[in-house]
């Protein structure tokens, strides 16, 4: 199959409560944060996932497909995970592994999906979280569709909602990503944190968009 089996999901569900308004359709530069990710993820992935319970304002493409979360009630991320597990069981598609991007870093080194398909190849772990400059980064995993399951189990049953706590319970793989020039991975949350944005747009804007 395709993509090594990887399906692409970007999470697009928070309730951006540090950010004031949904952040998804915040302007970096001339586009919208959301359509910032899905201009890299929509170029490596022949099919990708947006996990959202709001109306998303997005130029409608065949290999695209929006997907609200499958238990109610904004309880994060873990459940963003299990809606596109669940996805990919009801749809009888032949996806193993799962990539997720949250939507609120659009600078992201694309080469990380590249360490994914190596990771797979391995075989040394059901679930991988990206790491630079000493900081993990939960929400850019590779996640196997065999933790279905005990995620299931452990959200609804167990009432795990924090993705690193989760993690950590799994047993977890580490992909170091060395950023050159500054943090790929900034994430934002906040108007300042567009404001950063936008500069590092017009600094950077040939090395990492």
């Amino acid at each position: 199959m395709n993509d090594y089996n990887i399906l692409a999901v970007v999470l697009a569900g928070g309730k951006s409560k540090r950010f004031g308004e949904d952040k998804n359709q915040a302007k970096l530069g001339n586009i919208t944060l959301l359509e910032h990710v899905l201009a890299k993820v929509t170029k490596k992935f022949k099919k990708t996932l947006i996990i959202s319970n709001q109306n998303l304002n997005i130029k409608k493409l065949n290999s695209i497909t929006i997907v609200p979360d499958c238990i109610q009630g904004n309880l994060g991320p873990l459940v963003g995970v299990l809606t596109a597990m669940k996805w990919i069981k009801k749809n009888n598609e032949e996806y193993q592994w799962i990539a997720t991007f949250p939507c609120d870093t659009p600078f992201f080194d694309t080469s990380i999906i590249d360490e994914y398909k190596s990771k797979i190849k391995l075989n040394e772990s059901l679930l991988y979280f990206v790491k630079s400059n000493e900081k993990r980064h939960n929400i850019f995993g590779l996640w196997s569709t065999k933790l279905i399951d005990t995620l299931e189990k452990d959200l609804v049953d167990n009432n795990y909602r924090k993705v690193e706590r989760w993690a950590d319970k799994i047993g977890v793989k580490i992909i170091n990503i060395k950023n050159d020039k500054f943090d790929s991975f900034f994430n934002i949350n906040t108007k300042t944190d567009l404001e950063e944005a936008n500069k590092l747009l017009k600094e950077y804007k040939n090395d990492y968009l």
